[in-house]
């Protein structure tokens, strides 16, 4: 039982004199009556059971409590750690791996974007910074500026700011061991996680500034683009993180308050800034997620009218404007790697469409009047999944058609005719130590 959730406890023993508590002595010629003998002896043991009645009250309270996260389903969560406590054979694997994940994480970092060897414009290398993926030095140009795009050809280059490499290995980390930590008890998960965060997001030495003025810059052309941002996207994993988090001893709530602050000044910059806006007005995959972040930092920061706002804007200015009625996603499918691009999009909506059961906005059902819906889309890229259909449009590199099956069984919960079971049926089981089987159902 942890100290902190269990302190009014200690303090009731402590009244009680339970601690300390040792039965009376009676001497052989003391003639004590039975009655007060019964009630000394009795007393302090009913004092005893009344504080383990207490105490497994306070522990099924706090088993059953919903973590406060917006893309993971607190409910399934809670469902799942009842399911290990009672020793479920069935989460005994996933679990397992989870373990062999967290162990590995508590060696890992710390991480800051301060560890880049390039210094940004402003001088701050607490400045995230990063350079455009797709673009190169210009073979007619002596310098090689400006650089020139090649959509889907990755510069290696990009490799020599570590950023976003330190951004996604912080993400992947927190989440893991928060993960673990919920579902364990294990104090460790927490602490490192709790580590890991302050020194990303909380200690002034070593902490990112909330802003991407210079994310995925092109050299030559300028220093930073609303493009950028597509990058935090991993963000919304670290929201749902701290929400697991919730009552470890290594997480206080000076931390709490200063993630709270710092998604603030975020959320804000994003909103407010020219690359911010930018990149709200993209009508692709990049508008997309630029919703994903707004609506899940919103509903962090308890800005649910904000969150309401996006997400009804998202019916006309995502879906309508994104998707065909024949379920295409034309702006995806220009890419070179348009089925990754298609898959992604799609992935972003339905994220979209889970933030919006947290304030009652049904993105997963909504249709225009001519069809355009995340089903449709969702319709569209099935049959080229399962083999049925053959791609036509650009793939640079894999085909990877197993990127869909996980939006088929996300989306399984929502749409459940018998065409849609037909889908669901032809899926491979998801193998046993996939962490999926922790998060749902």
């Amino acid at each position: 039982m942890k100290e902190s959730n269990y302190s009014q406890v200690s303090s009731i023993a402590s009244l009680a004199g339970a601690r300390s508590w040792s039965p009376p002595q009676v001497e052989s010629n003391d003639r004590l009556p039975p009655f007060r003998l019964h009630f000394s002896i009795t007393c302090p043991l009913t004092i005893l059971l009344l504080i383990t009645c207490v105490q497994l009250t306070i522990l099924a309270q706090v088993e059953s409590r919903s973590p406060k996260v917006f893309l993971l389903r607190a409910n399934d969560l809670v469902a799942t750690r009842q399911r290990i406590n009672s020793s479920d054979k069935k989460t005994e694997v996933a679990l397992s791996k989870l373990r062999v994940d967290a162990e590995k994480a508590l060696n890992a970092g710390p991480f800051s974007v301060t560890t880049k060897t390039v210094t940004p414009p402003s001088g701050d290398k607490r400045d995230y910074m990063s350079q455009a993926p797709y673009f190169w030095p210009d073979p007619k140009s002596s310098t090689g500026l400006p650089y020139i795009r090649r959509d889907g050809e990755r510069n290696p280059e990009i490799d020599k700011i570590d950023n976003h490499r330190v951004l996604d290995q912080m993400q992947a980390a927190v989440e893991t061991l928060s993960l673990a930590y919920f579902f364990t008890h294990e104090e460790k998960y927490a602490a490192k996680a709790s580590e890991l965060l302050r020194t990303f997001f909380l200690n002034t030495a070593t902490r990112m500034n909330p802003n991407l003025e210079y994310a995925q810059g092109i050299p030559g052309i300028n220093t930073g683009r609303g493009i950028g941002l597509i990058e935090t996207r991993g963000l919304t994993r670290v929201v749902d993180a701290i929400g697991l988090l919730r009552g470890a001893k290594t997480w206080s709530e000076a931390d709490q308050r200063g993630m709270e602050n710092w998604f603030d000044q975020f959320l804000r910059w994003m909103r407010e800034s020219k690359n911010g806006k930018d990149e709200s007005a993209a009508k692709n995959n990049h508008g997309t997620y630029y919703d994903v972040q707004v609506v899940s930092f919103a509903l962090f920061l308890g800005q649910r009218e904000l969150a309401r706002k996006v997400l009804e804007t998202a019916k006309q200015k995502r879906i309508a404007l994104q998707i065909e009625p024949d379920g295409r996603q034309p702006l995806e499918l220009t890419r070179t790697k348009a089925w990754s691009y298609s898959v992604g999009n799609l992935d972003g909506l339905m994220l979209l469409a889970q933030l919006g059961e947290s304030v009652d906005v049904d993105l997963w059902n909504y249709a225009t009047h001519d069809g355009r819906s995340i089903r449709k889309a969702l319709n569209f890229l099935t049959p080229f999944a399962f083999g049925e259909r053959k791609w036509t449009y650009q793939q640079l590199g894999q085909w990877p058609p197993q990127m869909l099956f996980s939006l088929i069984r996300r989306a399984s919960e929502k749409y459940g005719d018998a065409s849609f079971a037909a889908s669901i049926a032809k899926l491979p089981p998801a193998e046993a130590a996939d962490r999926s089987n922790l998060l749902s159902r």
